[in-house]
């Protein structure tokens, strides 16, 4: 143990001494939550001590009068994300049209028509709405939402297929992310999994060899993050549903991503869209609502409506079920789709459909304002990516604003000037310059990130 450590531990502040400087700071804790939240901290600062940092009694003071002040104002404030990443998990995946955040503000700020109808006063109702929007979008006989498309997975295996076999492609058991692993889902559901075929070819035979009457289902995963080239062979859902209806066996999709519109149609690769797979014949498609879908997360299964409503009536559906908010918002994005606007109103689709010249003309007019202020930055051609574990490899034509640090300054500490700003702007770095890409930044923000820019680089507060 260091001999100054006792020095050290005595430039710790009393409780006491920490509230009066967090209350001086403007701390609006209650006096219950401010003690206990400064004893927590006083903790971590002991614990940093021993550890060797070295802290005085007025940074100790400082730094605990801030933990206090933070802890008053929302960490989840806007950001303006121009990282070129269309769907960026890390800064909320898909964010919603503005129908959408209204109806999800309003059926959070009071009481809905949740679990009654109005009409016969009757109750029940919570899907029927989205049900009804997802038959019209998709052909889905019935549908279930709940709070993400990893749960949608575990609740459909576990009501299909608990103590039973499901057959799996070795190249489709994969780990989608996060740690989300197909075959420890499988496990957690109660299925046992059985790989057929190899890791870059598998064929109906493998299918067909592996059935036997322990086998429920067949669950064809769609490797949403990532692809496979070259010698490669995958069994088709159409081709499943054959044999599923051949050996009454259920077939089950994951397709992640959400699809309702053909991918085909920007210049991108094709992605597999929930009309399709149940129209070839899946008996349950399990997909994500925050990705290409637009919309709040969640995890929609729709299909044969004998199975939705098997998957419905499983103790783990209460569990794992969506809230008003989140049924709210999933409606409202699906009647973008059912009026044919999508393309005009929900932000991914906006930014995955915009025109790279209109980009490009948006990125010169912010280039311009910046120099009218006496900011120098460039142009340049990049490619932007839908991100978010969807269409992995496939880009975006597009333009990024190029900025480089000022004299002396690592272009680290001007990115994390801009993350810190009013509002935060997140972009990414390449050669030493830091890029902002306008696609992923919708056209009526582009005056707020002009405004974020000058305060930063000019060092405004």
């Amino acid at each position: 143990m260091p001999d100054d450590l006792g020095a050290r531990l005595r430039a710790i502040p009393p409780v006491d001494a920490v509230i009066a400087a967090a209350r001086e700071a403007g701390s609006g804790l209650s006096d219950e939550a401010l003690p206990r939240l400064i004893r927590a901290e006083l903790d971590e600062v002991r614990a940093a001590l021993v550890a060797g940092e070295r802290l005085d009694r007025i940074a100790i003071l400082d730094r605990l009068a801030q933990t206090a002040m933070a802890l008053e104002r929302p960490r989840l404030t806007p950001v303006l994300n121009a990282t070129g990443v269309i769907i960026h998990t890390n800064l909320g995946r898909a964010p919603v049209s503005v129908e959408t955040a209204e109806a999800m503000r309003d059926a959070a700020a009071s009481a809905v028509p949740l679990e009654i109808d109005p009409a016969s006063n009757a109750r029940g109702g919570r899907m029927r709405e989205i049900a009804l929007l997802l038959r019209v979008l998709t052909g889905a006989e019935a549908a279930l939402v709940v709070n993400n498309c990893a749960a949608a997975v575990l609740l459909t295996l576990a009501a299909t297929a608990a103590g039973r076999r499901v057959v799996v492609s070795r190249g489709e058991a994969v780990e989608i992310g996060g740690g989300f692993r197909i075959p420890d889902v499988l496990w957690q559901s109660g299925a046992t999994l059985v790989e057929v075929g190899t890791t870059n070819r598998t064929y109906v035979r493998d299918y067909a060899a592996a059935t036997d009457v322990d086998t429920a289902a067949y669950l064809k995963v769609h490797p949403s993050n990532f692809r496979a080239y070259g010698f490669t062979h995958a069994v088709t859902t159409a081709e499943l549903a054959v044999l599923g209806r051949e050996r009454g066996v259920a077939v089950l999709e994951d397709l992640g991503s959400g699809a309702l519109l053909e991918t085909a149609r920007f210049g991108l690769a094709p992605e597999p869209t929930i009309a399709q797979a149940i129209a070839v014949g899946a008996d349950l498609v399990m997909a994500s609502g925050d990705k290409l879908l637009g919309g709040p997360q969640a995890g929609i299964i729709a299909g044969s409506a004998r199975w939705v409503e098997a998957v419905s009536r499983h103790p783990l559906a209460r569990a794992v079920r969506a809230d008003k908010t989140t049924l709210a918002g999933i409606a409202a994005t699906l009647r973008h789709y059912a009026r044919g606007e999508a393309e005009s109103h929900i932000p991914v689709w906006r930014m995955i459909a915009a025109n790279p010249e209109a980009i490009h003309e948006r990125a010169q007019a912010i280039v311009g304002a910046l120099a009218s202020g006496g900011i120098a930055a460039d142009l340049e051609s990049v490619n932007a990516t839908v991100g978010g574990g969807s269409l992995p490899g496939e880009t975006l034509p597009s333009w990024a604003i190029a900025l480089e640090p000022m004299a002396g300054e690592p272009v680290d500490a001007l990115a994390r000037r801009l993350r810190l700003g009013s509002p935060g702007v997140f972009g990414r770095i390449e050669h030493d310059r830091l890029l902002l890409d306008p696609r992923t930044i919708l056209p009526e923000d582009d005056e707020a990130l002009i405004v974020a820019l000058q305060r930063a680089l000019t060092r405004e507060t």
